[in-house]
């Protein structure tokens, strides 16, 4: 080989990465840009604005109204100090893991409701209910479910419990309440699913004898993997963020009891003006949704490849 001339691989692949694009190829990058532009403004704006914006917040102390105090992290050394983040951290559990029935509930539900079964239509609209309703609504209505003087549950077991006025039941009557309106919603979500199902899959599985459980555990749920991925997070993500039922029915008491991350957040800003210290709340309850985000994606990629 001559001395100073690069070999021919070299060469070519000079040639190929030094080309210029043609018009054509030119044309369609700015009219990728184009239409990728709005959607990235958008969520730059609208999604990692205020991620940041939380974050720059919760380095401050700030009423709303005065100038901005920098306190560094002394807002999440308060916070992790504070035994009332503690008990709405637990609460947050508790929501996480009885919140995990709404899929099975769910599916049961649908496959219940997935038959050519006369009036089922109208035992469908009935089960369609709860995710119609907004979450107001279905905190009153348990609220008045739970009455202790003239509930239907008081009527029912024969005596009042104060379910939402004692610590030990407020949050376990809640998440009740809340899984009544998810159940809901995992079944629509499962219903969808099993419209996509093959067919063909299905006949030569009870051509081979499977039935029952069997059928359900090895042709069914497998086809249905991408609806449970879709149930299992956003019922995860539904019980991290609830607040409304919490507003609703308790307030988070009694004694701040039945209270959870995303209510004890509104409970600083609003009432005792402490924006800086809710915003460190945000940035913790974020922080553990995004631990969560990044493990069910890595997961589905893994599945994927």
């Amino acid at each position: 080989m001559p001395a100073g001339k690069p070999p021919a691989s070299r060469r070519g692949a000079g040639r190929q990465g030094g080309r210029k694009l043609s018009p054509t190829a030119r044309r369609q990058r700015r009219a990728a840009l184009s239409f990728l532009a709005p959607a990235c403004l958008m969520f730059g704006v609208y999604v990692i604005w205020p991620i940041a914006s939380t974050i720059w917040l919760s380095l401050f102390n700030w009423d709303g109204m005065s100038d901005k105090v920098f306190v560094g992290l002394a807002n999440y050394i308060e916070l992790f100090h504070a035994p009332t983040f503690y008990t709405a951290l637990k609460n947050n559990v508790i929501w996480l893991v009885m919140f995990l029935l709404a899929p099975p509930a769910g599916l049961a539900v649908a496959l219940y409701l997935n038959q050519s079964v006369a009036g089922m239509r109208v035992v469908k609209s009935l089960f369609f209910a709860p995710f119609v309703l907004s979450g107001v609504v279905v905190g009153l209505m348990f609220s008045w479910f739970y009455d202790p003087t003239f509930g239907l549950l008081a009527l029912m077991i024969g005596h009042g419990v104060p379910v939402l006025g004692d610590a030990r039941y407020a949050t376990f009557g809640i998440v009740i309440a809340a899984l009544w309106a998810q159940t809901s919603y995992c079944m629509i979500l499962y219903l969808t699913g099993l419209t996509t199902l093959n067919g063909e899959q299905l006949e030569a599985a009870r051509m081979e004898g499977a039935r029952g459980w069997t059928l359900l555990w090895h042709v069914v749920l497998p086809q249905l993997r991408p609806t449970t991925f879709m149930a299992v997070v956003v019922t995860v993500i539904g019980a991290l963020r609830s607040f409304d039922l919490i507003a609703v029915m308790t307030g988070g008491g009694p004694f701040e009891s039945s209270t959870v991350l995303a209510y004890y957040m509104y409970d600083q800003a609003i009432k005792y003006y402490r924006l800086g210290y809710s915003a460190s709340i945000a940035v913790v309850l974020f922080a553990i949704m995004l631990v969560y985000i990044i493990y069910q994606l890595r997961r589905t990629l893994r599945n994927e490849q």
